[in-house]
C-alpha cells in the first residue's frame, strides 16, 4: 500500500530539450527542479526509466532529496490500432520487435527498482496503453503478464497507469495483479465545466473503488491546463480555472488522505503539436521557465 502522500508528476524538458531529440535535462537543471519540488511534495512521478529518470535518482541518492519516485514505462505497441489519430498502426515485423523492445525496458526498470530500492516508490508497467485512441495499444492480458513478470524482478510495489474510463471497462485482469490501482482523471478533456470538476473527478475514484474493492486507488494524472486550443473548451483553460480546481482536489485528498498525482510540475515545449495553444504543452503549475503560475505562486518563490 502506498502510504499518504503530495505527489506530482516531473518531466523536467525545457525548451529546445525532447525525449524525441535525446536532448536531455542536465544533472544541474535536474538539481534545481528537485530542489523546488521537494518543499512541496513528498512524491514525484516520471515516465521511462531512460536517461532523464536515471539523472534523477542519481540527483536525489547524491544531494540526499527528501522525494520517493514512482518510475514506469511506456510499452511499444503490440496491437495495430488505426483508431489512433496521430497513427498507431505497427506492421507485424515491428510487433515482434516491440515485444522484445518491452522486455528490456521491464528489465532495465527492475535494475533501477533494485538500485535505488531506498528512493523508488512503486513502478508502473504502462501508461494509458489500453486506452482505444492509443498509439502504442496493448491487449490487457499482456498487461496483466508485465506485472508477474516484473514481480519476479523486484520487490518494489508494481502499478498500471490509466483512464479512470478504461480501469472500468476492461481492467479486471490487470486489476489482480497490481498492487494498487492507478487511476487518471481529467475533466477538461471531456469538456466538464469548472463547475462540475471536482465532483466529475471524485466520481472517478468513487466508481473504481466500487469495481475493486480490495485494491488501493490513488490518482497517478489529474490537472488542468492553463491554455487550450478546440479540443477543449478553450475559455476553461486559465491560471484561474486551474488554482480553484486543484485547490478544491486537494482538500479532498487530505481530507480523504488519497494520494493523487498532480500532472504537472513544469510546462513541456515539446508536447503535442506546433500549435502555441496545444493543451499538452501547459499543464504546469510553473512555466518551462520555472515561474510559478497563479496555483503555484502562495508556495513558490516567483523568479
Amino acid at each position: 500500500m502506498i502510504p499518504f502522500g503530495r505527489a506530482i508528476c516531473y518531466s523536467g524538458y525545457r525548451e529546445n530539450q525532447s525525449p524525441h531529440k535525446h536532448i536531455y535535462p542536465s544533472y544541474e537543471e535536474v538539481l534545481e527542479d528537485l530542489k523546488i519540488l521537494e518543499k512541496h511534495f513528498d512524491y514525484i512521478r516520471m515516465y521511462d526509466p531512460y536517461m532523464h529518470a536515471q539523472t534523477v535518482l542519481k540527483v536525489i541518492s547524491e544531494h540526499n532529496i527528501k522525494l520517493k519516485v514512482m518510475l514506469g514505462v511506456e510499452p511499444f505497441g503490440e496491437i495495430s490500432n488505426p483508431n489512433c489519430p496521430w497513427g498507431g498502426l505497427h506492421s507485424e515485423a515491428e510487433i515482434r520487435i516491440n515485444k522484445i523492445k518491452n522486455f528490456q525496458q521491464l528489465d532495465l526498470l527492475a535494475e533501477l527498482c533494485e538500485k535505488y530500492s531506498d528512493i523508488v516508490l512503486a513502478a508502473s508497467v504502462g501508461n494509458e496503453c489500453t486506452s482505444d485512441w492509443h498509439s502504442n495499444l496493448m491487449e490487457p492480458s499482456t498487461m496483466a503478464s508485465h506485472v508477474r513478470y516484473l514481480k519476479k524482478k523486484t520487490k518494489t510495489l508494481i502499478t498500471f497507469c490509466e483512464g479512470s474510463y478504461f480501469w472500468e471497462m476492461k481492467g479486471e485482469e490487470i486489476a489482480k495483479e497490481v498492487d494498487f490501482i492507478s487511476i487518471h482523471s481529467y475533466p477538461l478533456w471531456m469538456k466538464v465545466a469548472l463547475s462540475e470538476a471536482a465532483t466529475y473527478t471524485v466520481g472517478d475514484y468513487l466508481k473504481n473503488v466500487k469495481k475493486y474493492p480490495d485494491k488501493q486507488v490513488i490518482f497517478t494524472e489529474y490537472g488542468w491546463t492553463t491554455k487550450a486550443n478546440e479540443k477543449m473548451n478553450a475559455s476553461e483553460a486559465n491560471e484561474e480555472n486551474q488554482k480553484l480546481y486543484i485547490d478544491q482536489m486537494i482538500d479532498w485528498s487530505e481530507e480523504n488522505q488519497v494520494t493523487m498525482f498532480l500532472f504537472e510540475a513544469f510546462d513541456e515545449p515539446w508536447k503535442g503539436s506546433d500549435d502555441p495553444t496545444e493543451p499538452e504543452k501547459h499543464w504546469g503549475i510553473m512555466d518551462v521557465n520555472r515561474k510559478p503560475k497563479l496555483y503555484a505562486k502562495k508556495y513558490f518563490i516567483d523568479k
